[in-house]
């Protein structure tokens, strides 16, 4: 099967790495220039790269994954049997790949959305293919479950290609209907956002407050740590839809997070955020 994947950023080039790396498909992946893709694939490669030297890697497969694993730009993805969208939270410019897509690709072609917490229906509204989500955690190579989420023109079909998909790449489908946040970031990104108010009500440090949810929830990262891995643009991002679609006070975002994303304090990708990283 070949796949396109639309964004080459840290989730976009993680799940290019998964599907290169499963038996049986080929993988292009595609963002706004040809720089911009190389650039994400030959970073995960590198990582690949450390673990042959590491001994968790064999030489040959790793040339194997090379010689299947393509770059380009959605222009380059018309004969993809599967294409999956992975650019940042915004409907709009999520929209408008779908929409180029939607005129090049072939009919059977499936189009899967990344979507942490934004509308299926409305990824898909006026397009003649329909859309799934398949939403992959970061790091995409690691983590196990994949959230299968249907929107309301999305056809059981299509769901069960998506769920048989990743399957095939030794993944976890969890199927799940269209809500703000699905079922993972429902409750992971307020219980972040509460961890925010902590800190800046004073209750305890960054370090207090993950090593009390680490050993006291038995959780392997902390709320902040973990805010921090998955960027905390997009934990506002995914707060605000959260507010927009329920109109609940209780989704709205803490102003010590709105300002670490003013601050550009992202977190890992940015070198700093709730902590600084080398």
């Amino acid at each position: 099967m070949r796949v396109g994947v639309v964004g080459a950023g840290t989730m976009g080039a993680g799940i290019a790495e998964v599907f290169v790396r499963a038996p049986g498909f080929e993988v292009v992946l595609a963002d706004v220039n040809e720089q911009t893709a190389a650039s994400g694939r030959e970073r995960q490669l590198a990582r690949m790269q450390r673990k042959v030297r590491d001994g968790r890697m064999r030489h040959g497969d790793l040339d194997d994954i090379s010689s299947r694993w393509a770059t380009g730009t959605v222009s380059d993805l018309s004969m993809c049997h599967l294409v999956i969208e992975a650019i940042r939270e915004n409907i709009a410019d999520k929209r408008s790949v779908f929409e180029q897509l939607d005129s090049q690709c072939g009919k059977d072609a499936m189009f899967c959305s990344n979507t942490s917490s934004l509308s299926i229906t409305e990824l898909g509204r006026g397009l003649s293919h329909s859309v799934v989500g398949m939403h992959f955690f970061n790091p995409a190579p690691v983590v196990a479950l994949v959230e299968i989420v249907a929107g309301a023109a999305t056809p059981s079909e299509l769901i069960d290609r998506a769920i048989e998909t990743v399957k095939a790449i030794g993944k976890v489908p969890v199927q799940v209907e269209e809500s703000p946040g699905f079922v993972v970031n429902r409750v992971l990104i307020p219980m972040i956002n509460e961890a925010v108010g902590l800190l800046a009500d004073g209750v305890a440090s960054a370090e207090g407050i993950d090593e009390a949810m680490k050993l006291g929830a038995n959780h392997p990262l902390g709320p902040l740590a973990l805010g921090d891995l998955i960027g905390l643009d997009v934990v506002l991002a995914v707060m605000e839809v959260l507010l927009a679609e329920t109109g609940d006070p209780k989704y709205r975002p803490h102003y010590l997070l709105r300002k670490k994303v003013r601050a550009g304090q992202l977190g890992r990708k940015a070198k700093r955020g709730f902590f600084v990283y080398n």
